[in-house]
């Protein structure tokens, strides 16, 4: 095996306070950098902008009662967050972590985003239950070849899955243009940055 001088993987996980604020250090990732943390800020608040400012000029907004427009708020920056996040290497060292139980976890993980299909398919969608339970039944393929998926196939199959999923949603679970960007970052969110395992790179200098 080469390794390069000018890149550095660094799986250990430092310690966490006890108490609430150790669940949430757990729960994004142990260990995260300033810098991880301005890019999901900057990046996340640049992508919230640019959502929100596409589903207001669709005109969308007048015809949603509150209930559905809390949860597309909610939904929203749950995805574009959740896409960010994941991808630290601090989440990566922690849900990838060799644990007994990590496997679980993350499979937990996934499948509490049941919710967010229920919220918009049988709320927002005003009870379209064929869009719930195809996408339901699309991610639960998806993660279980993903995570059950040889090592070093996770990353391909996770992008067969991503894609797969957006073309089902795109020509068979149609939902209007407003909402067009729900499956991209749910699928996005869960299938590759959650469940594929990466190596958290560092460059030398970082050490």
């Amino acid at each position: 095996m080469t390794e390069r001088a000018d890149v550095r993987v660094s799986w250990e996980i430092p310690a966490t306070p006890p108490g609430f604020a150790g669940r949430v250090e757990r729960f994004t990732g142990p260990g995260k950098r300033r810098s991880e943390s301005v890019v999901e800020l900057g990046g996340g608040t640049l992508c919230v902008l640019l959502l929100a400012a596409g589903v207001w000029a669709s005109g969308a907004v007048g015809g949603w009662s509150t209930a559905q427009l809390v949860i597309v708020a909610v939904v929203a920056l749950d995805l574009v967050g959740g896409v960010l996040t994941n991808s630290t290497n601090a989440a990566k060292r922690w849900y990838h972590r060799a644990a007994p139980g990590a496997r679980r976890a993350r499979l937990l993980f996934v499948s509490a985003h049941l919710a967010h299909l229920a919220a918009m398919g049988l709320v927002v969608l005003s009870g379209d239950w064929g869009w719930t339970a195809g996408n339901a039944a699309l991610l639960a393929v998806g993660a279980v070849c993903v995570e059950f998926a040889p090592l070093h196939l996770r990353r391909p199959v996770s992008m067969v899955v991503l894609m797969a999923a957006v073309l089902v949603n795109l020509f068979w679970l149609t939902v209007p243009l407003q909402l067009a960007w729900f499956a991209p970052l749910f699928f996005l969110k869960l299938v590759v940055c959650h469940l594929v395992p990466e190596a958290p790179l560092e460059g030398a200098r970082d050490a």
